[in-house]
């Protein structure tokens, strides 16, 4: 008989119920209970006989969410070895063994701990196992069961944005799409109709409406017209257990923005518009703007604006500014007033971006009458062409008139005008203009050769008013007459050698002409008369400008003749005929057998031994140089090599010594008294010589005082005598000045500076006698004496 030991596992199916914390295994009644018998055995033949069941056996269900206050109870354990004497001890392991669900070790109740929630963990996977405690070893095989957690309406439906944003055009058809909100409901969707949801409009209607199922929301209202209303926010809810009564709901918001089509043609708030324009505004100038104004925006409302008739048609244009959608009217023509005063014009504004779908509203462009009024403004004169262009010859005489500048005032008034040449433009005065009726005349020769075109600019000024003023260019062509002669094309000087033989050719000649020719130059040449005859030389015209000097004779001799000056004739074919006479040189000089020179008497002009007349310049410069160096070191030397004012102290001999100090300015009260010197009488004899220290101290020696009206130099020699004799003398002679001008003389002292120190005035009318000279002293003083009598 074979022994089948049994492992039962026992689940409480129901709702939560209360139990004790212990003993675990105490239940509390009241609920439905549903035991689930399993046997397990090493031979597995009986559970393949259990066919027909509607459950899994190792399946088991929790409620989540659990808000009783004691632990959730889970199911029971229990094997066929148990006896009740608790020789059996059980064990759980797995998904939260230990921490959410624990098992009585006594009774294999198994409870959870703590509140599951089915959207952080649906299912948990544990193993149950039943051990002897004796032995410690297990008594049936380990068994693995599930729990799952069973789902509760606990989570309200969650958008996935919190704001919609969505835009469609304006004038849109009903059930257009707009956009389509999402909400996710984290319950289980395979439990009941807690995940079901169900959206509706709280808010937008009945503009806008929403699909139930899909969250799609689509126009609901005909024609919304952007301009009446562009923003419409719409709230949807999304609501769960399928729209039910208890269920939880969430909802959000949508922006809908009503975009623009182009449903509003252009219109001018005023059917007419006037201007003004002076008749001097510049080309391109604007004379105005205006502005058809359109409901629609940025391309809907961009406007072309055109003139499309009047009689200002191709007086003026018409732009459009980009940014101001604004019509600027211009001047495409110079305006007059005298011509013309008024222009009418009829403006145009089109979309230029037109929807056809709203054609069936009416043409989108609209118009306008615009008057434009031209105003009068004093303009400068007008000449008859933009530029003149003249002709003159350069033989004409002075004061020929070669052409005329006519201008006039444009206005009604008509004023006079008068002309002058921008000096400017004409320094040299060539020309001139009579100012009254506008002729060009020449004031100084004229020569093509030198200036062939003359631009001069010609002012017209009004007569009443010169700042109105116009300028016009005058371009002057100098043309040619035959007034000069041609000439040698360079400077010939040439050699013949003495061995030359008969009818050699030795130079060839060519001519220009500074005139200019029409048909090209045609030169003749010439011998002079004077040489025609009596030359060593013969000339050939050659008839193509160009002519070739011959030997007439077989040999020349250069210690008789050196030099041959052979005249030639030159003539052109103008007319009138111009000639001219140049000269060609002619060497003599000694040649070889083949004909190369050897030597002659200007040997410089083929070896040049001489220096440049810049060389030689340089030299000279060097040379100067240095006599100024030489003489400069020489002064060197000799101030230098000059003596010492003292030699030693035992050389006595006189000396004068310049200090060439100026001295302590008039502060200095050590200095020289300048007082004693003007005035002889003061001098006082006491005093010690503040220049030098004396080696011994004598008394001074004291001199007579000059007499008056003594002669200046019997004054100067009595000093010099006195300061010869004085011991206290220092043993060199310093220089002294005697500013002392004497007494006696015939004009006596003319100095203010002494008179001033007198009480009694002083008599000048012997000034007037001394002559002319003194006149103008004299009337000084006289007048000063003048002014004291009166």
């Amino acid at each position: 008989m074979r022994t089948y030991h049994c492992f039962w596992l026992l689940f409480w199916a129901g709702q939560p119920h209360q139990s004790s914390l212990t003993p675990l295994s105490k239940r509390t009644s009241g609920f439905p209970e549903k035991e689930k018998v399993l046997v397990l055995s090493g031979n597995s033949r009986q559970d393949l006989h259990r066919s027909k069941r509607s459950w899994m056996w190792n399946q088991f269900f929790l409620l989540e969410e659990y808000t009783g206050t004691d632990y959730q109870y889970v199911g029971k354990l229990h094997s066929d070895q148990d006896k009740g004497d608790g020789s059996l001890k059980y064990i759980l392991s797995g998904d939260g063994a230990g921490d959410l669900f624990i098992i009585n070790e006594n009774t294999g109740d198994i409870q959870a701990t703590k509140r599951l929630d089915r959207e952080e963990k649906p299912v948990y996977i544990l193993r149950a196992q039943a051990i002897n405690r004796r032995t410690g070893r297990p008594v049936e095989p380990e068994s693995e069961f599930i729990i799952k957690i069973h789902d509760i309406n606990d989570n309200e439906p969650m958008f996935t944005k919190d704001v919609y944003n969505a835009s469609i055009p304006e004038m849109s058809d009903v059930g257009t799409f707009v956009v389509q909100v999402t909400a996710t409901d984290a319950d289980d969707p395979t439990y009941g109709n807690s995940a079901k949801v169900v959206y509706s409009i709280l808010q937008g209607q009945p503009y806008f409406s929403v699909e139930s199922e899909t969250g799609i929301i689509k126009t609901a209202l005909l024609n919304m017209d952007r301009e009446n209303r562009e923003q419409y926010q719409v709230v949807i809810q999304a609501k769960d257990m399928g729209g039910q009564m208890g269920g939880l709901s969430g909802t959000t918001t949508v922006n809908i923005t009503l975009t623009d089509v182009n449903d509003n043609p252009p219109r001018f708030p005023q059917s007419t518009y006037q201007f003004r324009a002076p008749e001097s505004t510049p080309l391109d100038s604007p004379v105005g703007r205006i502005k058809a104004n359109d409901a629609d925006v940025d391309e809907n409302a961009e406007i072309e604006y055109s003139i499309t008739e009047g009689d200002g048609y191709d007086m003026f244009g018409i732009t459009t500014d980009k940014d101001t959608q604004e019509g600027i009217i211009t001047v495409k023509k110079a305006l007059d007033f005298e011509s013309k005063n008024l222009y009418i014009l009829k403006v145009e504004a089109t979309n230029t971006h037109v929807d056809p779908r709203f054609l069936y509203l009416g043409p989108f462009k609209d118009s306008a009458t615009v008057r434009i009024q031209v105003e009068d403004v004093d303009e400068p004169p007008m000449f008859s062409r933009p530029a003149y262009i003249m002709e003159v010859k350069e033989d004409v005489p002075l004061n020929s008139v070669i052409g005329t500048i006519t201008a006039q005032d444009p206005d009604a008034a008509k004023n006079p005008v008068k002309y002058s040449v921008d000096r400017h433009t004409d320094m040299d005065r060539v020309f001139n203009i009579n100012s009254g009726n506008g002729s060009i005349f020449t004031s100084k020769p004229l020569d093509r050769e030198t200036l062939l075109w003359h631009n001069i600019t010609v002012i017209a000024a009004e007569i009443n008013n010169p700042k109105q003023s116009s300028r016009v260019p005058v371009f002057i062509k100098v043309l040619d007459v035959n007034d000069n002669a041609p000439e040698f094309a360079m400077f010939y000087e040439t050699f013949v050698c003495e061995n030359a033989k008969a009818e050699q050719l030795i130079q060839t000649l060519s001519a220009v002409d500074k005139d200019d020719s029409y048909n090209g130059h045609q030169f003749s040449f010439s011998l002079a008369p004077e040489a025609a005859s009596s030359s060593n030389f013969t000339l050939q015209d050659n008839r193509d400008n160009t002519a070739g000097i011959f030997t007439r004779k077989t040999r020349y001799n250069r210690h008789e003749t050196s030099t041959y000056f052979l005249p030639v004739v030159i003539s052109d074919n103008d007319y009138p005929i111009q000639s001219s006479t140049e000269t060609v040189t002619i060497r003599v000089c000694a040649c070889d057998h083949r004909g190369k020179m050897l030597s002659c008497n200007a040997e410089a002009l083929i070896h040049p031994t001489g220096l440049s007349t810049g060389a030689l310049i340089a030299i000279l410069l060097c040379i100067i140089i240095l006599l100024v160096t030489v003489v400069l070191f020489a002064a060197l030397r000799r101030q230098r090599k000059k003596e010492p004012l003292i030699i030693s102290k035992e050389d006595i001999r006189d000396n004068i010594v310049s200090y060439n100090d100026e001295g302590g300015g008039e502060e200095d009260t050590q200095a020289f008294d300048i007082g004693t010197l003007r005035n002889p009488e003061a001098i006082d004899d006491n005093k010690l010589r503040r220049d030098i220290v004396p080696e011994t101290l004598f008394m001074p020696r004291r001199t007579a005082t000059a007499r008056d009206n003594t002669d200046v130099r019997d004054f100067i020699n009595q000093r010099l005598k006195e300061n010869d004799t004085d011991p206290t003398a220092p043993p060199y002679d310093s220089l002294a000045t005697y500013a002392y001008e004497g007494n006696g003389s015939v004009a006596e002292s003319l100095s203010s500076l002494e008179s001033v120190t007198t009480d009694g005035d002083q008599d000048y009318d012997y000034l007037s006698d001394w002559g002319p000279r003194f006149k103008k002293l004299a009337d000084m003083y006289g007048s000063m004496d003048s002014d004291k009598d009166s």
